[in-house]
């Protein structure tokens, strides 16, 4: 069904029907039954149904689906798994939990740096491991089974940490197109190690507290780069930094991340995850900020309502969601956003807007969730004097500071910048996350039931206003990270930025990026590269094939056209 609400592109209509609706249900019906369930009072449901008619919020895809619906989902998106120990029954029990959180609809990553390394003697059974890369492959094929049964392609994300006796075997373990396809692969680096490679030391692989050998660091974070610069993989999460920051380093350490890398989660962790669209708060030209601090309060409560109205897969994971309650709430159509108040991506002007939105969003969200901590307590892992002098909340304003230490605070965690792709489709086409536009036109893959389908779009503004922002070609490297850092330090958790890199740009200016990151204090890097080994789910309309269409096949990774 088509309504005058929601996405007005029939493809898009259509993607969102199929993904978050039920059978015959209109987008309006969809945002009626979504309210329901996650509003408070009459005030808080009018205030809240108003925001998701108009796509001034959207919940990312398993709230949309999940909330007042039949179906037993979850509205979580992600996950990290229980903690894999170095044992068989560790490692069966996490894969069967992987299991039933992917089945029901949740991404999920693993930390794989508890398991031995190959050729460590078992004594118990008097035989070698065979090392963490190859218990990756039980979960690769867990993965692939719900993909088949449930026509939903899974999500999974693999860390190991950089100082694994294993590490090399794990950066070159996706150095092709059929092996842990099912996976995101992720390095766990830190500060020790980037040390060794700004001083070129040697560094020190270790298992449980006992070194195993030395290696020239500059030579293994040559190869983890130079396997970034072919396959796209692995990326880097900045561990040390990742923990530090953690609003509550005080009672968990964060060992992995969600699969798309912007929620670093604990053990049995997860979150709810939503993105404001800014391309709804502008009006000639500038951006309003007075709605945009009205609608906060309201989605804040709605989100935090979902905590306790969902369906988990996992009894573990209920815990940890309730005693924590965090929720990552961000932004999409940046691009699209600043193009419309005519500020070029990168600019001065462009990072000065940018900064002001997620500081008003930072400082809204926190806010609000101290005023609901009044009305229904503090998160119940909240300690006050620890939370306060945590690395994040430390750096809050100061008004800000003394009102959660008055009021407390219902929620740990409040802000996040996601990938947005499939809600950012489906209103209309907008940019996505704090991404620049990839093309003003191109070919999508769409996933159905069918199979892939091949669908041409527009961009939002260039299909609506005739407006052309600068495209990923038209951004230097520098652009693209300048974003990602002027984004970070109003992200309690992490943002979700790939750096796209054009052929111009030579091996040593690559690894670079990487290093500038580090010393940017982000929490993570993802690079692609379209000379690669490797291809995006987004490609080009290339003259020579007008009237073509081209996809990559997301499970062979092979560029097919028709």
């Amino acid at each position: 069904m088509f309504d005058t609400y929601g996405p007005q592109n029939p493809a898009c209509d259509a993607l969102h029907a199929q993904k978050y609706r039920l059978a015959n249900e209109a987008f309006s019906e969809a945002c009626a039954r979504q309210t329901g369930a996650m509003a408070d009072t009459e005030e808080h449901r009018l205030a809240y149904k108003d925001i998701l008619l108009n796509q001034r919020f959207m919940p990312a895809g398993r709230v949309q689906a999940a909330m007042g619906s039949p179906r037993d989902v979850t509205a979580y998106n992600c996950f990290v798994s229980g903690t894999i120990e170095d044992s068989m029954q560790s490692i069966m029990a996490r894969a069967t939990e992987a299991a039933e959180t992917m089945r029901r609809g949740g991404g999920i990553g693993f930390d794989f740096s508890r398991i031995r390394p190959s050729g460590d003697r078992i004594v118990s059974l008097d035989s070698a491991s065979s090392g963490p890369v190859s218990f990756m492959g039980i979960y690769d094929a867990v993965c692939q089974t719900i993909m088949s049964a449930g026509h939903r392609r899974g999500a999974m994300m693999a860390v190991l940490r950089v100082d694994h006796p294993d590490i090399e075997e794990f950066i070159r373990s996706k150095r092709n197109d059929n092996s842990l396809t099912n996976f995101n692969i992720s390095v766990g680096i830190t500060d020790e190690f980037m040390e060794c490679v700004r001083d070129e030391k040697v560094f020190t692989l270790t298992f449980d507290g006992q070194p195993y050998r030395t290696v020239n660091a500059n030579a293994l974070w040559d190869e983890i780069m130079r396997n970034n610069w072919d396959w796209a993989e692995p990326g880097v999460l900045f561990l040390d930094r990742i923990n530090n920051e953690n609003n509550l380093q005080y009672c968990e350490p964060i060992e992995a991340t969600n699969p798309c890398g912007e929620q670093p989660l604990p053990s049995y962790g997860a979150c709810l995850l939503g993105s404001f669209n800014l391309v709804k708060y502008i009006s000639n030209t500038r951006f309003n900020f007075s709605q945009f601090k009205e609608d906060i309060p309201h989605v804040v409560r709605a989100m935090d309502n979902v905590i306790d109205r969902t369906s988990y897969p996992l009894g573990e994971q209920e815990v940890e969601a309730k005693s924590k309650r965090r929720m990552g709430l961000g932004v999409t159509g940046l691009a699209n956003c600043l193009t419309l108040c005519d500020y070029p991506y990168g600019s001065s002007e462009s990072l000065r807007l940018t900064r002001k939105i997620l500081k008003t969003l930072m400082c809204e969200a926190y806010s609000s969730s101290a005023d609901l901590a009044v009305e229904k307590g503090s998160f119940p892992a909240y300690s006050s004097e620890e939370y306060l002098s945590s690395g994040y909340i430390s750096r809050l304003p100061n008004d800000l500071k003394d009102k959660i230490k008055q009021q407390g605070i219902r929620n740990s965690h409040l802000t996040s910048i996601a990938p947005t792709g499939t809600i950012s489709f489906t209103a209309d086409n907008i940019s996505s996350g704090i991404e620049p536009v990839f093309q003003y036109e191109l070919d999508r893959t769409v996933q159905t039931e069918n199979g892939p389908q091949i669908v041409r779009l527009r961009d939002f503004v260039y299909d609506r206003f005739g407006l052309k922002g600068e495209t990923t070609d038209d951004l230097t490297v520098d652009d693209h990270l300048n974003m990602q850092i002027a984004v970070q330090p109003f992200i309690d958790s992490a943002v979700s930025k790939t750096i796209n890199v054009g052929s111009q740009v030579s091996f040593e200016e690559f690894k670079e990026i990487y290093t500038k990151a580090w010393k940017g204090k982000l929490k993570g890097v993802t690079t692609f590269r379209l000379d690669g080994k490797r291809y995006g789910i987004l490609n080009k309309i290339e003259p020579e094939e007008e009237g073509a269409a081209c996809f990559i096949d997301p499970d062979t990774g092979q560029k097919e056209c028709g």
